[in-house]
């Protein structure tokens, strides 16, 4: 009986995957942003890169200056439309890999919201 038990709670533990917490599809694409931020010294952090997927909540960044999780940054996206950045106010970084890392979108203003949501709408493929 001990026996059994112990292996159904191994082949259990195996057949969990990994969970993705997206709420909505990202779109990929290869929009160029710069972001800054503050460091828990108070020193400025820049730098610039490039968005490799997006969504209405959240994106992922290839930057050319590391960030820690739990940073919170402000973005400017460039976005293929010859209008002035993309200005998204505040996000916070989920997840960080070396220059690559993710953040979620925390505060934008309403003209910028409905830009972002613009894009999206006619960039998600069919």
């Amino acid at each position: 009986m001990k026996q059994e038990r112990a292996r159904l709670s191994k082949t259990l533990h195996r057949t969990h995957g990994i969970c993705d917490r997206r709420n909505e599809p990202r779109v990929p694409v290869d929009v160029r942003l710069m972001y800054s931020a503050q460091d828990e010294e108070n020193e400025l952090i820049t730098g610039d890169g490039s968005v490799v997927d997006l969504s209405n909540r959240g994106l992922r960044i290839h930057g050319n200056v590391a960030v820690r999780s739990g940073l919170e940054v402000t973005l400017f996206l460039y976005l293929p439309d010859g209008r002035d950045p993309l200005l998204v106010m505040s996000a916070k970084v989920t997840w960080s890999r070396g220059h690559a890392f993710g953040v979620e979108i925390l505060k934008m203003n309403v003209r910028e919201r409905n830009r972002l949501r613009y894009f999206l709408g006619t960039n998600l493929p069919r």
